[in-house]
């Protein structure tokens, strides 16, 4: 299975080999955990890697109910989509992104960016829908105040957690994906900031036991980068078009406003009022003040921090447009003087007249009378 085209081969297990292989080289060891399956002997261990670990059943109305708590053995589940993860990035690369970029003809560097934003518009049309789904089904959306009710919210369905494994697992495989598309030295700092800060945020949702409140947030944030991104592939395909980043640049805006809202009234307001606000590991209990703080902090400086360097990009857009429109207008200008210039007195050389192609007329004949 071949995920690119081999132009030239290296030797094995040099730096070139592995870059160019890497998508082959993962789906062998996925190939490899599902074959521990099917013998009894490594089904208990494979059986890890793929399905998420620590589930509970229990008894209501509608029969038996299986929920699911995190621990330790999330990180094999992790690992396991990780590479599922890298596998899919290679196909979206190979049969999407490299057969339009052949036909775009477009630059080295923004070839780069067409091909970040195309593998983050599939991921996150992908993870806002899903989002959505699980948000629906969950019944957060016709009851908001579940988001804070009966805190703890220790026990998960099966969609919850294995949205948030898939959600780390993604955020995990960007780390190593900077080396497989060796992302030039400049960039590396300004990707490795919004994946940290994924992480940081989707990885305190879980263990904090807020996974209601950060679904919400996670579905938001989404949405907003769905359509920068879809603006930026517009864009490379026709620069003439930019209505669509106007149009992003109100949803953003308005993201970071309901974001902020909803933060302050399910942890600033309503797990204040919860009466149970002692700090309790076993029972998943962290609703207490300066967690509750520590967590507005985090969320208030990220959505601060955005909204920071979305109104710079504004200032740097606007001021560099108006600097191309001064230049336009002074060009024009200074070739409407030319022409002007040309058609006054361009016209007489050494007190001849010349016409435009510098030729001089030729008098007309007088006939006799």
């Amino acid at each position: 299975m071949a995920f690119r085209r081999r132009n030239k081969s290296y030797p094995f297990f040099s730096q070139e080999f592995l870059i160019q292989n890497h998508a082959d080289i993962v789906f062998s060891l996925v190939i490899f955990i599902l074959i521990g399956l099917m013998f009894e002997a490594t089904a208990k261990t494979a059986i890890l890697f793929i399905q998420p670990q620590y589930n509970i059943s229990t008894l209501n109305a509608d029969g038996e109910l299986t929920l699911y708590h995190y621990g330790w053995k999330d990180c094999a589940t992790v690992l396991f989509y990780l590479f599922i993860t890298i596998i899919l990035h290679a196909v979206v690369q190979e049969y999407i992104l490299d057969k339009v970029n052949r036909r775009l003809h477009l630059s080295k560097s923004k070839n780069t960016k067409f091909n970040e934003s195309g593998q983050l518009c599939v991921f996150y049309i992908v993870s806002s829908l899903w989002s959505l789904y699980v948000l629906a089904t969950e019944g957060y959306i016709l009851h908001p105040s579940s988001l804070w009710e009966n805190y703890p919210h220790v026990h998960l369905r099966f969609q919850v957690k294995f949205f948030y494994l898939t959600q780390l697992a993604y955020w995990l495989h960007a780390l190593p994906e900077l080396y497989f598309q060796k992302v030039r030295k400049e960039e590396i700092p300004r990707q490795l900031q919004y994946i940290c800060l994924y992480l940081s945020h989707i990885l305190a949702a879980y263990l904090l036991n807020l996974t209601r409140v950060g679904l919400v947030l996670l579905f938001l944030q989404y949405v907003s980068e769905t359509g920068f991104h879809l603006s930026r592939l517009v864009y490379f395909i026709d620069e003439t078009h930019h209505k669509m980043f106007d149009l992003w640049s109100v949803g953003f805006v308005l993201t970071r406003m309901v974001s902020l809202t909803l933060m302050f009234l399910s942890v600033g307001f309503g797990l204040a009022r919860s009466e149970n606000q002692t700090l309790d590991w076993e029972a998943g209990n962290f609703n207490t003040l300066p967690i509750r703080l520590l967590v507005l902090f985090l969320v208030c400086s990220t959505q601060s921090w955005l909204l920071w360097k979305f109104f710079c990009f504004q200032l740097r857009r606007t001021r560099e447009f108006r600097l191309e429109q001064a230049r336009k207008r002074a060009a024009a200008k200074q070739q409407t003087s030319r022409t002007v210039k040309r058609d006054t007195a361009g016209h007489h050389e050494n007190g001849a007249l010349k016409v435009e192609n510098g030729t001089s007329p030729r008098l007309k004949k007088l006939k006799a009378p």
